[in-house]
């Protein structure tokens, strides 16, 4: 069923369980997500809007009707039911999967980074008995490759990976769901493609402007991470530090094979150490992977340091209005230090048709408990949008 066209208010939505936070990549996650249907808390109210609980997600259609709960809870884990290689060049090839229903509602994940590769988990975001759920791989990270390859690896060429994707695929149109890089990314191939998406969900939005990478590469965040900071700053020497990004950028791509792991080590760990807002070993441990740390580090300074291979620094801002039409999601941690929420209120502001939720006590991943809920809800919304014609 065709999503655009359908409008929808503006809507600021708070989500404030109080609940401890544990790891999303525990095995036994999915059983230990408690539900949040008996809760009867009051929200913020925004704009005026009249919302009377979390369960009712802030959502009312214009007829008045009340809107039936979302699904808060992550999905079981799945495997994937079909996978494979698409040659995208003469050089890159990507991995890509599908799980959950084959004849279901086609969703496209796009991973963070970029170079952070999918894993299992991002799978259970979506309804497998609802959704055709796709993963794959952009250049260079996770299984695709070569690996960690920068050549012929910009974003306009991971813009034209997935629409060869889709068509490999067989889809006329799908969903889009992107987090941190992957909003980039998914904003950028929605601009170029607006008339294949049904629908967004972003989350941790970085629109990759000058301010952004000021903030977490040149000594914003050290503010709040002192700690985290200094050893990814004394790896370069001081008369260096005039911009980190660029001396990283020279010893990611050194002939010294140990030098690169280094400064790959440093920069995923600084980032790895900032992306929850209580600290998360298993995912700092991802600083000590060098086959990780290595696509991670050198895909994102690449990027980094070319600008995002945008034409300017408000790009993606600029091009809102092509995309102003479709149904989206975007959900952003209050203490986000990688995607600080500057970035999120500026794309609200020039994009209020989407709904906005902000997750007062989260940070950065998509793995905390309040952002889960609020990623899994916005696929619930899209999919009763599709199903029964309304949220």
């Amino acid at each position: 069923m065709m999503l655009r066209g359908l409008a929808f208010n503006p809507k600021i939505l708070h989500f404030s369980p109080s609940l401890p936070l544990f790891s999303l990549n525990s095995p036994s996650f999915s059983s230990r997500l408690p539900s949040f249907s008996g809760r009867k808390n009051s929200i913020l109210q925004a704009q005026g809007l009249g919302f009377k609980s979390e369960n009712q997600l802030g959502t009312t259609m214009d007829l008045g009707k009340e809107v039936p709960e979302l699904n808060r809870n992550l999905y079981p884990p799945i495997e994937p039911y079909s996978s494979g290689f698409l040659k995208v060049s003469d050089l890159h090839s990507i991995y890509w999967e599908q799980s959950g229903n084959p004849n279901g509602h086609p969703v496209v994940f796009i991973h963070g980074g970029p170079g952070g590769g999918t894993s299992p988990s991002n799978r259970t975001f979506f309804d497998p008995d609802f959704y055709r759920i796709i993963l794959f791989d952009q250049r260079g990270a996770g299984k695709s490759t070569p690996h960690a390859c920068l050549v012929d690896n910009t974003t306009w060429d991971l813009v034209n990976d997935i629409e060869k994707l889709r068509e490999h695929l067989e889809i006329p149109e799908w969903q889009v769901f992107g987090g941190s890089w992957g909003s980039t990314l998914a904003l950028a191939y929605s601009q170029s493609h607006p008339d294949k998406v049904t629908g967004m969900v972003l989350r941790g939005i970085f629109l990759l402007r000058k301010k952004e990478l000021d903030w977490f590469y040149e000594g914003g965040a050290a503010a709040i991470y002192p700690d985290a900071w200094e050893p990814f700053r004394d790896l370069i020497p001081e008369n260096e530090r005039d911009c980190l990004i660029d001396a990283y950028h020279k010893r990611l791509n050194s002939d010294d094979m140990e030098t690169q792991y280094a400064a790959a080590r440093a920069w995923t760990k600084w980032e790895m150490m900032t992306a929850h807002l209580l600290p998360n070993e298993e995912n700092i441990k991802k600083g000590d992977d060098d086959k990780f740390s290595l696509a991670f580090a050198r895909i994102e300074n690449h990027y980094f340091v070319n600008k995002g291979f945008f034409p300017s620094d408000s790009f993606l801002l600029d091009n809102i209005e092509k995309i102003r039409h479709i149904n989206a999601t975007i959900v952003q941690g209050r203490y986000d230090m990688c995607c600080p929420i500057m970035t999120a209120w500026d794309l609200h502001k020039a994009w209020p048709e989407a709904d906005f939720k902000i997750v007062p006590d989260a940070g950065h991943s998509a793995n905390e408990l309040g952002i889960a809920a609020e990623l899994v809800a916005a696929n619930e919304k899209l999919k009763n949008i599709i199903k029964n014609g309304g949220p």
